[in-house]
């Protein structure tokens, strides 16, 4: 626990020149929480002016401060005297830097007190000038003072379902801390749930668990949760947090929260997202959908927090029993410089667009598969890092691959978020609902659930350590399939967008493998030997270029591409994979693949995988690099996109023999120092 709340603290110093008011966090009577508040510069020259803050133990917050920058050697300067002189230190500016202060005029912003020093180490905060030794302004931190800190409250009341917690910490105005948290995830429409009043109650509204989705919890065995509330909520609007099963209307455990917490302020930052469509239903923290239905049509807004490479997708499922992607009819919407999409793709399998024996499956445009593009674009704006797209299409449309839009029933639909791939297609998506979802498009009451969109710089995922396989002795490797392993792992290692699923090579993801040129080597290859399969025939390629997918590339983009092992070609000219062998899957033992980007490690992912092969049998692949083959070529899949990576073409093993050269080297000149001694 006391990592995390390192972590948290590491962020509010990495961003205190972050202009505070930007964020801030809204107290019950409708004012923004900055902190505790220390009081009004005492101003004696050049027009200091302005109100302190203390954000937390380390960091203030000034805001409408001004000064009007004539000081000839003045600085932001902090010391225990018992007043303001030249025994003090100085204090950086927004940016971290000590150089003599600017004119500032109205500014809010945040300082950071260096070395680690704590607000209660000092007694006063000043605009001073060292070379007149005059104080232009001052505040005074009182005796015995409180800094905001995050606060332990009750553990979670045990009622039912194994509910229980450790202590609760509320780590500012917005996050908040479960650890140990447990629960069996067996309610039936259960979520972390918070309201007003003396106990819960119905008469709440959801928090996104700890990886932003809305959808029913999970269960929990032991696990540290932090949540942050949403939109604008803070814990000084709020009595209580349950665990609350919305169907049944029961309260299987929860915790008061007490008022007037001294915790720090958020740096999350609010985005107000303006209301378009009478309807709207949040999907995910980053991602949701407004509707209005009008005679035969129906118009939809897609609203996403996503990068300027990620796309929205949003559409009816391919089932009328559950929400299913295969058969599902979707609109794939994003963004290329100011240019909006809003197109139709029909999803016949959880792969890329590909010819399967001459025809197209996959995630393919309507276009591609004999339909026709039945959406309407009307707008496509970004704005402060969120895509808003609107478009129109009829309620029956003309296509008969595409769906209809139900006004006497309702219906399930299917959504995602995800980075489109070099081709500005989507690649396989990073967000998506792990339950069903059926809306009432044609609603009689009209129902508006969505919340503004929060942002916070606390991304501190780090990819897993790049493997490599680096061993002169090592001749065969063998390559099976499997996860690909989410932010953390193929995406993160390669920064390239994922199909889902990766090469696995002697058991490792994606190692960076060293072969020797003139030595012969194998590749035995579990990657599917069933061409109708449009998500497991992986045969294995070796060429010049990174991506793959050789197959599913045009005429001309395939004589770009220098293929080194794995194809032959038809008397036609037409490429045939050579490397084919039965399929090695591993999969997850019934873990929700959204959680991948927990592991702080591949060794911990891959704990959880398990491996199922077809057969004991392979294809082979046998490859001998040589004088022509360059210094760089990759393995990856002669059907899809990004499955493999780098393969490293040497004359020698040299890894060993550098440190050897540089330690002979060192032991030469220490023995040259010695002779001089």
């Amino acid at each position: 626990m006391m990592d995390k709340l390192t972590v948290r603290r590491s962020i509010l110093v990495l961003t205190a020149a972050i202009s505070f008011l930007h964020y801030g966090s809204t107290q019950e009577d409708g004012e923004v929480y900055k902190g505790k508040y220390l009081g009004k510069f005492n101003a004696y020259h050049h027009q200091v002016s302005g109100d302190v803050y203390a954000v937390d133990e380390y960091t203030l917050l000034l805001t409408s401060f001004s000064y009007d920058g004539n000081g000839a050697d003045t600085f932001f300067w902090a010391g225990a005297t018992n007043r303001p002189g030249p025994q003090g230190f100085i204090v950086p500016n927004e940016w971290g830097i000590t150089n003599v202060l600017d004119r500032y005029f109205n500014k809010d912003i945040t300082l950071t007190l260096p070395d680690n020093k704590k607000i209660t180490e000092i007694k006063w905060f000043a605009i001073y000038d060292l070379t007149s030794q005059n104080t232009f302004g001052d505040v005074y931190i009182p005796e015995e003072f409180d800094p905001p800190a995050p606060q332990k409250i009750s553990q979670l009341t045990k009622r039912s379902h194994n509910v229980s917690s450790e202590s609760i910490v509320i780590i500012d105005a917005k996050t908040i801390s479960i650890p140990q948290f447990i629960y069996d995830g067996q309610g039936a429409d259960t979520y972390f749930w918070v309201g007003s009043g003396p106990q819960p109650s119905s008469k709440g509204i959801k928090v996104p668990d700890e990886h932003g989705y809305l959808d029913p919890l999970r269960a929990y065995n032991s696990e540290d949760v932090i949540i942050q509330l949403p939109g604008e909520m803070t814990v000084f609007n709020i009595d209580w947090l349950s665990i609350f099963d919305v169907e049944t209307k029961t309260n299987f455990g929860s915790v008061v929260i007490s008022n007037g917490l001294n915790v720090p302020p958020s740096l999350v930052k609010v985005k107000k997202h303006a209301k378009a469509y009478p309807n709207c239903i949040q999907l995910h923290k980053r991602y949701h959908v407004s509707w209005e239905i009008f005679g035969p049509a129906i118009t939809i807004q897609l609203a996403g927090q996503v990068g300027e490479d990620e796309y929205m997708a949003f559409g009816l499922s391919g089932s009328q029993e559950r929400s299913q992607m295969e058969g599902a009819d979707v609109t794939i919407a994003y963004l290329i410089d100011t240019r909006g999409y809003a197109t139709d793709y029909n999803i016949t399998a959880k792969a890329p667009c590909g010819k399967v024996l001459g025809q197209y499956r996959g995630v393919c445009k309507d276009e591609l598969v004999g339909g026709l593009d039945s959406n309407q674009l009307h707008t496509a704006v970004r704005e402060d890092g969120i895509n808003v797209i609107t478009y129109r299409r009829t309620l029956i449309s003309s296509d008969p691959g595409d769906k209809e839009y139900p006004t006497d029933r309702p219906v399930y639909i299917v959504w995602a978020l995800g980075r489109l791939d070099e081709n500005k297609e989507p690649s396989f998506h990073d967000v998506y609902p792990k339950g069903d979802l059926k809306l009432v498009l044609n609603r009689t009451e009209h129902e508006y659930n969505c919340m503004d969109f929060t942002e916070s710089d606390q991304d501190l995922s780090e990819p897993w350590e790049k493997a490599e396989i680096f061993d002169k002795s090592i001749r065969t490797f063998k390559a099976w399939i499997g996860p690909s392993g989410g932010k953390k792992g193929y995406q993160g290692m390669t920064g390239q967008t994922s199909t889902g699923l990766a090469w696995y090579i002697n058991g490792q993801l994606i190692p960076e493998l060293y072969l020797r040129r003139g030595l012969t080597y194998n590749f035995k290859v579990h990657g599917g030997n069933n061409p109708h399969s449009a998500t497991t025939y992986h045969p294995i390629i070796i060429t010049d270029e990174p991506h793959g997918g050789y197959d599913r590339l045009s005429d001309t983009a395939q004589s770009k591409v220098r293929v080194l092992a794995g194809v032959e070609f038809t008397r036609r000219g037409r490429p045939r994979p050579t490397a084919v062998g039965p399929l090695c899957l591993g999969k997850h033992n019934g873990r929700d693949r959204r959680l991948d980007d927990d592991f702080p490690t591949f060794k911990k992912f891959n704990r959880t995988l398990v491996v199922n092969c077809e057969s004991e049998e392979s294809g082979i692949l046998e490859v001998t690099p040589n004088s022509t083959w360059p210094d760089t070529v990759y393995y990856n899949s002669f059907t899809h996109a990004n499955m493999g990576w780098k393969i490293h073409v040497v004359d020698a093993y040299a890894k060993n023999g550098a440190i050897a050269f540089r330690l002979s080297w060192l032991v030469g000149v220490l023995a040259v120092f010695f002779r001089i001694l």
